[in-house]
């Protein structure tokens, strides 16, 4: 059983690891320990192609310093190699006496690291804080599974199910809370999309900001989907982040070349045809609808067509929460597990339902794609 120190010292690793980017590979932190306890060394991955946390950790040591040492990692150290080595190899050329680690690795590839580590006659133990750490790489390990980023879809209407009103103004249907509630789940997400029409029609700005317009530290990537040119002097190209533009109806590439991007995370908030589209295709993993108490009437629907012909094709939800966020409410909700889909943050931008998304043919997307490190 880990032991106290042990315990501390993997809280610590925690710390460490969430100083590293996300991205293409998992946020992991190590602290190496002298046999008293003391701290000898820490690390954390900064990235695809630099040294993983142990060794980052590691290499702060005199050679010698760690044997007999307890090494304490946030994820199962690697099996593997890419662009570096093993990190179960460099631990037993240390000489590292025990290693405490919190998460198993999920993928195929890099996992056996542990037994590679007991084979070599190493004490290792895992478990200690394996909840804190499954929650800080949860959205990398369901991308290793799904291949595909998280989706999160976002709408904003009236109580009757409006996006706008009859001659599409929009601004405001919900009111100041729910707004500050989507730009800090805007500064969460690595990607924020919406589709060329909303570009075009709104000039959406789609960074994170403060009630007072200031930008947030975090933004996300600005991604525009469609087949039309944006304007030279539109918002999204003075935006922090360098936008992507996919000329393409393909969300499935879209996605997956987000992912060899290190893109864990998307945002969804183009508009009712972009937010329909991603939903018919079974790619929204969550659901933020933020609802407002007034009325609007009209045709301006905040969902449109979803593949639903008929009451059996429903799509069926499980909400995971209702909150109050001033007068307004923000319904949180997931596909119901018995929903047949593809594996798996109120608006400050006008809701337009100008995105010119549909099925249509596959595209081949344009963005760039980068070289990932396992």
């Amino acid at each position: 059983m880990a032991s106290a120190v042990e315990i501390d010292a993997m809280r610590r690793a925690l710390q460490l690891a969430r100083r590293g980017p996300r991205g293409l590979n998992p946020q992991v932190g190590a602290v190496v320990l002298s046999p008293a306890g003391d701290i000898l060394a820490e690390g954390f991955h900064r990235g695809a192609g630099t040294a993983h946390a142990e060794v980052d950790a590691l290499s702060q040591l005199t050679p010698g310093a760690a044997r007999g040492a307890t090494a304490v990692v946030t994820l199962e150290p690697c099996n593997h190699t890419g662009r570096t080595g093993p990190c179960a190899q460099a631990l037993i050329d240390a000489g590292v006496a025990r290693v405490v680690y919190a998460l198993d690795d999920p993928t195929d590839a890099a996992a056996g690291g542990a037994d590679r580590l007991r084979g070599s006659g190493v004490d290792v133990e895992s478990g200690p804080e394996a909840v804190a750490a499954a929650e800080l790489v949860g959205d990398w390990v369901a991308l290793q599974r799904t291949g595909r980023p998280h989706v999160t879809v976002k709408w904003a209407q009236s109580l009757d199910g409006r996006a706008a009103a009859a001659d599409g103004t929009s601004q405001w249907i919900t009111g100041p809370a729910a707004r500050r509630d989507v730009h800090a789940r805007r500064a969460q997400a690595d990607a924020i999309v919406a589709g060329t029409g909303t570009v075009r029609a709104d000039d959406p700005a789609l960074t994170a900001r403060t009630e007072d317009g200031s930008l947030l530290e975090t933004q996300p990537i600005p991604v525009i989907i469609g087949e039309s040119e944006t304007a030279p002097d539109a918002a999204v190209r003075r935006h922090p982040r360098e936008p992507l533009f996919y000329a393409t109806h393909d969300l499935p590439a879209v996605l997956a070349d987000l992912a060899e991007q290190g893109v864990q995370r998307v945002f969804v908030e183009g508009g009712p045809t972009l937010a329909s589209a991603f939903v018919r295709g079974g790619l929204a993993d969550e659901l933020l609808v933020y609802v407002a108490p007034v009325l609007l009437g009209g045709s301006r629907l905040a969902v449109g067509d979803v593949g639903v012909s008929t009451i059996d094709e429903a799509r069926r939800l499980a909400v995971a929460s209702i909150e109050n966020l001033g007068d307004d409410l923000l319904i949180v909700a997931r596909p119901a597990p018995t929903q047949d889909a593809a594996p798996p943050h109120a608006s400050t931008e006008p809701s337009g339902a100008h995105d010119e998304i549909a099925p249509a043919e596959p595209a081949r997307a344009t963005a760039r794609a980068h070289e990932g490190d396992a």
